[in-house]
């Protein structure tokens, strides 16, 4: 799954965040950072850092 929204983010055209609503990639932040804390696997960890990262740079 994380692999799918990887390419996503990477692939898409510029306006990547209309996939999702702006309301919508918050909601996906919040989630994220849950997962980044919650998480028993490093891999997992470190993959929903990185998309935090992407989806919030791309929000700003």
């Amino acid at each position: 799954m994380l692999d799918l929204l990887d390419a996503l983010l990477d692939t898409a055209p510029e306006p990547r965040l209309r996939l999702v609503s702006g309301d919508e990639a918050r909601a996906l932040m919040v989630l994220l950072g849950v997962l980044e804390e919650e998480a028993s696997s490093e891999d997992v960890r470190r993959a929903a850092t990185d998309m935090r990262f992407r989806i919030g740079s791309r929000l700003a």
